[in-house]
């Protein structure tokens, strides 16, 4: 999965950190914006076209991956979950 992560954020993916302000603020991965899991479904709107590239990260993987199950239930199709912010690449 790291290499699929990798090549997604190389073609310009969002990347997108589901971890609460205060997490993100000490400590993210580069060019991630954060949208708490619990943020979320306010900001379906401002993620840009369903099939553009989303990758979603936290700290373990689990809000991640909660996170990737509502984004294809609302219909975004090209979404990776990358686990937490030690699985993303270097």
């Amino acid at each position: 999965m790291a290499s699929n992560v990798k090549e997604m954020i190389k073609a310009g993916a969002k990347i997108i950190d589901v971890r609460s302000p205060g997490e993100f603020a000490d400590e993210s991965y580069p060019g991630a914006v954060n949208i708490p899991l619990n943020v979320l479904p306010a900001k379906v709107m401002d993620l840009g076209p369903k099939d553009g590239p989303i990758v979603l990260y936290c700290a373990s993987g689990a809000r991640s991956a909660q996170a990737a199950r509502f984004l294809k239930q609302e219909g975004f199709t090209n979404v990776i979950n990358a686990g937490g912010l030690s699985d993303m690449p270097s």
